[in-house]
């Protein structure tokens, strides 16, 4: 039982002091499943400790980014090498060079693409560049997806709003979001309505084509192909928002996971091996329209930061020399068989619903079939989530404090950490 969390408690209450509700991201807060978060020291392969000495088999991995662990040992070396040499330039650098021909040879169909330092940065500024590309103001996105916390994004996002149970943001004046049209995930009757109605006007769609941010709901078949068609006929960028999925569902995404090809994409998360770091591109006919090449304005100081780089290339390459993929969908199927051999009956009775896709995975609770989209995520029964988060952390195991987020696998991960994983929820239903 991981019930000493003394240390963690006197920092929170010190941090309450000085950061609005004493984190720097909301969903840290714990408001969500109750308690004080677990403030942490430091990380190693699958491990997390905390400031009071005890250690979590982690499943959250910084919400997705260290797929080969904490601090490995190729990603540590590379960013000393690099810090050795200048923690950053303001200038052109091998190292951006460098990453970004590596992410090229993964990503298909990538012909241009900007480096920027988060992900609100990259759907932001691809959403400008595919305006100023079709000369067209509005455009769409779906009920429960999070493209970051640009005020025009922020209507019926998904992840830390639905958490603190908000449809949309104080502070977003009304002509923020007046060109914001948001469609159903899943429908594809509604995508054709809003494009019967204002397809002249749509100037692009951006969509998680895996949505993650209310739990794990996967695009229903045809859902995606639907956009692609709509975006093709009428002349409307697709930008798909691989923050997440990027480098993670498959080497080429889930552009590839899906077999649709998107006109824009934004990557985040393993990108940047564990600092913050992000990119958008896609079409070179498109990316032609970002400054200093045509008049769709975007900059950063950071931008290109050469420790990013570094830490980024050294995951990639990593990822190859171990055969990542492989080694998380082997851990994905041996998931899914302590699933299925615990969770059984509990999944015939309704009370737990299971998905997984790669190395993505999510618990429904209270349910039997899987949520389509954000209405029957939100139908879910949260109060079971909470109640089996914080069996998880008794027993050792750190997930993301939501019931509107999912877990991940890392290479450092092993069979008996999912058969624990699922135990927990089996003697808490």
């Amino acid at each position: 039982m991981r019930t000493n969390r003394q240390r963690s408690a006197a920092l929170m209450e010190r941090s309450r002091k000085i950061f609005p509700g004493g984190v720097n991201s909301p969903v840290r807060s714990f408001r969500s499943v109750g308690g004080d978060p677990v403030v942490f020291s430091h990380g190693q392969g699958k491990y997390l400790t905390d400031v009071d000495g005890q250690t979590y088999v982690d499943f959250c991995g910084s919400w997705g980014p260290l797929i080969l662990g904490y601090s490995h040992p190729a990603v540590v070396e590379a960013v000393q090498r690099q810090a050795s040499r200048a923690f950053t330039f303001g200038a052109p650098s091998e190292e951006e060079v460098l990453l970004a021909e590596k992410i090229q040879s993964w990503i298909p169909g990538l012909e241009m693409m900007r480096f920027v330092s988060s992900g609100t940065e990259a759907t932001m500024s691809a959403i400008r560049v595919a305006r100023a590309a079709t000369g067209r103001h509005k455009f769409v996105k779906f009920e429960g997806c999070y493209h970051g916390h640009a005020d025009c994004l922020l209507v019926k996002a998904g992840s830390g709003l639905a958490t603190l149970g908000q449809a949309s943001s104080a502070g977003v004046p009304e002509g923020c979001v007046q060109d914001t049209i948001t469609g159903v995930f899943n429908s594809t009757q509604a995508i054709e309505e809003i494009f019967a109605q204002w397809g002249n006007d749509i100037a692009a769609v951006i969509v998680e084509p895996m949505a993650a941010n209310m739990g794990l709901v996967l695009p229903a078949n045809g859902f995606l192909q639907t956009l692609r068609r709509l975006c093709t006929a009428h002349g409307s960028v697709l930008i798909f928002d691989e923050v997440m999925t990027g480098f993670r569902v498959a080497r080429g995404g889930a552009a590839e996971a899906f077999g649709v090809q998107p006109d824009l994409w934004t990557f985040g998360k393993i990108l940047g091996g564990g600092l913050p770091a992000a990119a958008y591109g896609g079409r070179r006919s498109v990316m032609e329209h970002v400054a200093p090449l045509g008049r769709a304005y975007q900059a950063g100081t950071l931008s290109g930061n050469p420790l990013a780089m570094a830490a980024g290339l050294a995951t990639l390459e990593e990822m190859d020399r171990q055969k990542a993929f492989d080694v998380l969908e082997n851990l994905g199927k041996i998931l899914d068989s302590a699933v299925q051999s615990r969770l059984a009956q509990a999944m015939r009775d309704g009370k737990v619903a299971y998905v997984r896709k790669s190395s993505f995975f999510c618990f429904f609770f209270g349910t039997k079939t899987l949520p389509q989209n954000f209405a029957e995520v939100a139908a879910c029964d949260m109060n079971l989530f909470n109640k089996i988060y914080h069996g998880w952390l008794d027993a050792g195991i750190y997930m993301g404090p939501s019931g509107y987020e999912v877990g991940f696998l890392s290479t450092q991960h092993t069979a008996d950490d999912l058969q624990r994983l699922v135990s927990v929820i089996a003697e808490n239903l």
